[in-house]
Parts: structure tokens; sequence; C-alpha cells
């Protein structure tokens, strides 16, 4: 049988007050917890080992009976450790007692821990072990049949029934896959899920996978599954609401004389009429044009094309004689 050191398990030195133990726990089975590490079997043993530790040395009496037997393993150790350790003179109740131990918490530590009704399932009950026991060193010193479980119960509530944790994922999708609608496929924890994404979700959308969470207990319903949605920046186009908005360049030909040019939506390819003598920043609305609506699919925004002159790089100079001509005669 090995010694386990109960304050290297917390992370905190032999001679530290409750409070400090306490706080020690309160983080590790924060972080440990079952319900946060869905289907993690090193989580679920490391709360384990912090909830015997806690359940050890939290209590002065098991303390003061580990620290007496701490003390003599480490003389053991320093004086060679020659054959076995005599676990003997601090067996408790030899052979086991059958049985399972409870430690009660109260439910203002329960809330201080895990936050009300937050991850844990608020007042009711939980079994920290999850059924698979004490450690061997544990027993020994203290009894309670080796094997048989321990569990923590909030209060006197009887319930055992505890809903699954929400849990919330961050999906990131272009402004095009926006637009269509789209897929993910999300890991969550064993099982592997293909997600819908509908039309028109914006940067701080939640998606809500009913029953994909958590895992109730005895007989508690799972929790829900959220994504969360990041809409990437577009390089064709800004969005303002359900509306989009796009820089159309044209050249100085048809700024002048007027004309055809195609606008590239989600759509394809639409031909906007440029009228002549058209300015620079001029806007034109094309109904219909920009992202569905999220709340109502079947509804669309406008797209807003904005007219950018580009002027030609490449005259000739028979081009350009032919521009002071003109701009002689305007003065």
């Amino acid at each position: 049988m090995d010694f386990k050191d109960y304050y290297v398990s917390l992370g905190v030195s032999p001679d530290a007050d409750e409070k400090t133990i306490k706080k020690a726990y309160q983080k590790l089975a924060k972080k440990y917890h079952p319900d946060v590490n869905p289907g993690d079997k090193v989580a679920e043993e490391k709360f384990k080992e912090a909830s015997e530790a806690y359940h050890a040395i939290s209590d002065p009496e098991k303390r003061r009976k580990y620290d007496e037997l701490r003390q003599d393993y480490q003389h053991w150790q320093t004086r060679g450790g020659r054959g076995d350790f005599d676990w003997s003179r601090w067996q408790s109740n030899p052979g086991g007692a059958g049985g399972s131990q409870t430690y009660t918490m109260s439910p203002e530590d329960f809330a201080e821990m895990f936050g009300g009704t937050g991850r844990s399932g608020g007042a009711r009950g939980f079994n920290g072990s999850r059924g698979d026991g004490y450690s061997d060193f544990f027993s020994t010193l203290f009894g309670g049949g080796g094997g048989q479980g321990f569990g923590f119960d909030v209060g006197t509530s009887a319930s055992r029934t505890r809903d699954g944790q929400d849990l919330e994922v961050e999906v990131q999708v272009t402004l095009e896959e926006a637009f269509h609608g789209t897929k993910r496929i999300i890991q969550s924890g064993e099982k592997q899920i293909e997600a819908k994404i509908p039309k028109g979700v914006r940067t701080g959308s939640k998606v809500r996978l009913a029953g994909q969470g958590g895992s109730g207990a005895a007989g508690g319903k799972a929790g829900n599954l959220y994504l969360k949605i990041t809409v990437n920046p577009d390089a064709r186009f800004v969005r303002e609401g359900d509306d989009l908005k796009a820089k159309q360049p044209i050249n100085f030909y048809q700024a002048i004389l007027g004309g055809e040019v195609r606008i590239q939506t989600f759509d394809g390819e639409v031909l906007l009429k440029i009228p002549p003598l058209t300015q620079t920043g001029k806007k034109f609305r094309l109904k219909g044009k920009g992202m569905p609506s999220l709340e109502r699919p079947d509804q669309r925004g406008d797209l807003f094309a904005e007219l950018s002159i580009i002027l030609p790089e490449d005259l000739n100079e028979h081009e350009i004689s032919i521009l002071r001509e003109l701009a002689m005669q305007r003065g």
C-alpha cells in the first residue's frame, strides 16, 4: 500500500489552517469536477484525490491521526526505509467495516464552491466519487470498508436527481456561410454532433442544441449545448444588421457616358445600370440582396453599392490631347 501525502494533493503546507485547506479544495473541485469535464477520466481521478484529501485533513480528529502517521512514515524513510512500513498500528477497523461514509456539506458551502444553482445542480446532492470508493490508504486509516464508495450530501436533501450541465462552444463562420446557413461537426465529450447553423446568424448569436450538453444523473435530463457564433469579416461586404454595403469600382468612361456594371452578390452577379455623369460616392440600393433575417429567414435586407470612379492609368497621347481640348473648351 502506498502512502498518500494529502497536503501535496491539495497543494498546501502541513501547517495550513482550515480556511486555506478549504480554499485549496474548492479551487481543485471546481477545476476537476466531472460535470465540468464530462468523460475525462484523468480529471475525475484528480477530483476524487482532492476530495479524499479534503475529507481526511478538514476533520480535526482525522487530521491529528494523519499527521502522526505522516511524521512516523517520514522518520521511517529518514532511517532508510528498510523492510515494509508497519501499517498495523495505524489500521482502523481491521478488515473494513463495509458500508460507506458521507461528508455533509452545507448548502452555503456548496453555493460558495459551485455557484448556487450552477454547474452541479444547486442544492441537490451529488456523488463525489462516482461510486469508486476511497483508496486503500484512506480506508486503512479511517475505516469505511475501502471500495464501498463515499459521497457528498448537501444539507439534508434526499434527492439525487441532477440535470446535466449546459455547455458552450465557440464557432466561427464566414459571412457567406451566415448567408446560406451551414453545418459544423462538434466534438462533445466522446461523441460527435452535426450541428446545423441557420441562415442569418450574427456575431454573438447562440444556437441551442437541446439535450446535447452534460449528462444528467439519476434520471436527470441532459443539459443543452450552445454554439456561440462569431461571423468573420468579409473582404467584399460590410454588414450592418441585415443590410450589406459594398464598394463598386467603375471606370472614367462609365461615369461620364453611363452603362452597365456587374455587381457581385451572394446570389450571384446582377447588372446595375449606371446613368451618365454619375459622381463617385453615388449609392445604389439593390433591394432584397442583403442578408436573410435570423428571426424571419424568408425576409432579406438590402445591398447598398457605393460607386468609386477609377481613373485610367494607360491613356495614350491622343486620348490625353482630346481631354486637353475638352478642358480648354470648358474654360
